[in-house]
């Protein structure tokens, strides 16, 4: 099993609310929420998160 390291998100708060995000591993970019590091991840491939990331920045997410 690979072994993410995560980073927290620029959009995140520092002190409440934040996502991590992993990109160290080429096939898959895994998000967390910081505050339950030990809970569920979501895993996309990269191309599905640049889209996710597209969509956001234009407001269509």
């Amino acid at each position: 099993m690979p072994t993410f390291e995560y980073r927290k998100s620029t959009y995140s708060d520092i002190d409440n609310e934040c996502v991590e995000v992993a990109t160290n591993i080429p096939t898959t970019v895994a998000i967390r929420d910081s505050k339950s590091p030990t809970g569920p991840s979501l895993h996309l491939h990269p191309t599905t998160w640049t889209s996710f990331q597209t969509a956001l920045r234009k407001g269509e997410v």
